[in-house]
């Protein structure tokens, strides 16, 4: 989904670069890639779970969400057998825009079913989203430490420490 605009750090290795040696970046740099696709998916379930609360009084309104499992499947590949990275959508015209993060991140949304009836037909359940929020915090905190941790292991392999 967002992976498929960026590219791989193995993508920006110089061409002169053995093909041995390319993959061993690519070794290195696959599950940074992975967990950098998990966290822009984690910050884009975050705004959507902030406009929920923000929504909450706001009639008619459904709750989104972002079904997380299968927008990362997207992102890296993996959907029916993947072909190994993301699809990239094809630009037809030089002057076309590639699709936004917005437009690629629709075909994961989820509307909430309404848990109470409401008169104003509003489907935002505060305390749903509210523990939805805590929880992708915590695993946005937990992904961005373990990505922490990944630079620091190859940082240290580097300087021979």
């Amino acid at each position: 989904m967002f992976g498929a605009v960026l590219p791989t750090i193995a993508d920006n290795a110089p061409k002169g670069i053995a093909a041995g040696n390319r993959t061993m970046i690519n070794r290195l740099t696959e599950s940074l890639d992975f967990n950098a696709q998990a966290l822009m998916l984690r910050a884009e379930r975050q705004r959507l779970i902030a406009s929920n609360i923000a929504n909450a009084d706001t009639p008619g309104y459904v709750a989104r969400d972002l079904n997380f499992a299968q927008a990362l499947r997207q992102a890296t590949g993996t959907a029916g057998g993947g072909t190994g990275g993301p699809v990239v959508p094809a630009a037809s015209h030089a002057t076309h825009l590639g699709a936004g993060p917005a437009a690629r991140s629709e075909a994961n949304l989820v509307y909430a079913t309404p848990s109470q009836t409401n008169l104003d037909r509003n489907t935002v359940d505060m305390d749903r989203e509210r523990a939805n929020f805590a929880d992708n915090s915590v695993r946005y905190e937990a992904t961005l430490r373990f990505i922490n941790g990944n630079v620091r292991t190859v940082l240290s392999a580097i300087t021979g420490q």
